[in-house]
């Protein structure tokens, strides 16, 4: 989708075209409503509430201002406007039209956002349930195996499938071969027959193989999704009389080789297909009690920062394909990220704090999967101190000056407690545990150094960084290191890279954006499913699709 239009990932209820969020107490409603003419670019038509990436900006907008705006939700209904339509999936005529790169970049924000879901009901309480008031098919079934309960309708034609592989000739692109068995342990050969039916499966069937956790009749429907809502949020902690916060638009300005906001930058080189972000420290005085943070509300600069980082990142990942190496860099004072992580780990318990760690554990989680080289330069006026180290050690390398006859400009990092678990990776890992492969001695001896500003030489000892070059080499090698990285296959880069950023532990996160990186990247350009006659290009045409039975 060359011609595509820059994305923006910003947008506000005031602005919706496909959803509607409705809020009852402790339940909110967001229900499908897609504008079958509110396509993100020309060329199709978004009927039967099928979705494009639009709608998706849409739907996490939308959770995160329930996250946000009303700490009072405890448990969200997820459904259907529409009569006898849940949701038929990703927009199978968007997919055909569109580049490779942009079919990918979708898959990986929807995956980001249903993971999401589970995130938030995981660390923060938050309940989500599918109402399924009819035809659930492709992404609309994953966007329901993302909840934590599903409820179908049982008014016998009301079905859910998985159809993408018998009529597309691809995978579900969103989770759902690995959420159907790693979290609904639906048996294997029930799961074949079932990803193989064009026609889904319907009431007590449905119920029986595991792929819902409850049916209804139509006239008890919606009583038995009240009832089982309620029944949710009183699971929850959310806190029921808590003043939300607004999230106000971001304030930013877009230039042609720029991204600017109050606490992230980012400069884009052209010519050397480089992007340098610089992530700013908070200066000033800064709220330090619960009271505090809640006057400052959108403002409050973790927040803010995570918004920011967040916007930057998806911006970078979706509209600056050819940008394939970003350089990560930190400014200001290493005390006030550490103070700022002090005032997160005191009142980590309040509802405003804990979105906000939810927020930024999910930002830098955005990091780890971005098909970007990422190294960190740790250089004079750096930051990278607590939360803030994460943002090195999610990168592939880092580059730390040594100025061993300068003490007073030399760069150093500082671990925090915020390091050993505070932003787990999708593994369940920290970043640090990811690195040291949770080997007890290299750990014992990071965390003994904790508090410490650690030099070039320091950090470089005790396996912090990659290199730490002097004030005479520093230049020549960073420079060297990045020339060679940008000249390399982009394709092969991106498939070392999640494999050796993902060393821990596999669980259903891992296996998902493994299975997106390494299936679905594959099955998408193979001409069973994109060529002349392959079963994308050719569905909805009346023409069958003309396999290769070549098994590769």
């Amino acid at each position: 989708m060359s011609t595509a239009p820059r994305v923006d990932y910003q947008t506000h209820p005031g602005q919706y075209r496909h959803w509607k969020l409705s809020f009852d107490g402790a339940i909110a409603t967001l229900a499908a409503d897609f504008d079958e003419n509110g396509g993100l670019v020309p060329g199709y038509k978004l009927k039967l509430n099928s979705y494009d990436l639009g709608v998706d900006i849409e739907l996490n907008d939308a959770v995160n201002r329930i996250r946000f705006e009303h700490p009072e939700v405890r448990t969200v209904v997820v459904t259907s406007a529409k009569d006898k339509v849940f949701c038929s999936g990703a927009n199978i005529f968007m997919l055909g039209v569109s580049s490779h790169a942009w079919k990918v970049n979708f898959c990986k924000f929807t995956n980001e956002t249903r993971n999401g879901l589970e995130d938030s009901s995981k660390h923060s309480g938050l309940k989500f349930l599918a109402a399924v008031n009819g035809a659930c098919a492709g992404g609309g079934y994953e966007l329901a195996l993302a909840c934590d309960e599903i409820i179908l309708v049982d008014d016998r034609s009301s079905a859910v499938s998985l159809p993408e592989v018998p009529l597309l000739g691809v995978l579900p692109g969103t989770g759902g071969l690995t959420r159907v068995t790693d979290k609904r342990h639906v048996r294997h050969d029930l799961a074949d027959i079932f990803c193989t039916t064009t026609e889904g499966v319907r009431g007590q069937k449905a119920k029986d193989w595991r792929l819902v956790d409850a049916i209804a009749k139509p006239a008890v429907f919606a009583q038995k999704v009240r009832e089982r809502a309620e029944q949710l949020a009183a699971q929850s902690d959310r806190p029921a009389g808590a003043r939300g916060v607004a999230l106000t638009p971001l304030e930013r300005r877009i230039e042609a080789d720029a991204l600017h906001y109050e606490h992230v930058s980012v400069a884009i080189d052209r010519a050397k297909r480089t992007a340098t972000f610089l992530v700013k420290a908070p200066t000033g005085a800064q709220p330090a009690d619960v009271a505090g943070i809640e006057a400052a509300g959108a403002a409050w600069y973790p927040l803010a920062l995570a918004r920011q980082l967040e916007d930057a990142i998806l911006s970078m990942r979706t509209n600056e394909l050819d940008i394939g190496t970003w350089l990560i860099t930190t400014g200001g004072d290493a005390a006030a990220v550490l103070a700022m992580d002090a005032v997160l780990a005191e009142h980590a318990g309040h509802w405003l704090v804990r979105e906000t760690l939810g927020l930024l554990r999910r930002t830098f989680s955005r990091l780890d999967v971005s098909s970007r080289s990422l190294f960190a330069l740790i250089e004079p006026g750096s930051c990278f101190a607590g939360s803030f180290l994460e943002l090195a050690l999610a990168c592939d390398r880092s580059y730390h000056l040594a100025l061993p006859d300068d003490e007073d400009r030399a760069p150093k990092i500082t671990v925090g407690e915020a390091n050993f678990g505070l932003y787990p990776m999708v593994t369940g890992q920290s970043r640090l545990g990811r690195r040291f492969y949770d080997e007890a001695a290299p750990l014992e001896a990071v965390r003994a150094a904790a508090g410490r500003a650690l030099d070039a030489d320091a950090a470089f000892a005790l396996g912090l960084v990659t290199s730490n070059p002097d004030d005479i080499d520093w230049a020549d090698e960073v420079r060297i290191a990045v020339e060679e990285r940008v000249a390399m296959s982009p394709d092969a880069l991106t498939g070392m890279e999640a494999n050796l950023r993902f060393n821990g532990p596999e669980n259903m996160f891992t296996r998902i954006f493994g299975r997106l990186t390494a299936w679905q990247n594959w099955i998408f350009q193979r001409p069973n499913a994109v060529g002349e006659y392959g079963a994308l290009k050719v569905y909805g045409k009346g023409n069958k699709a003309a396999f290769d039975w070549n098994r590769v």
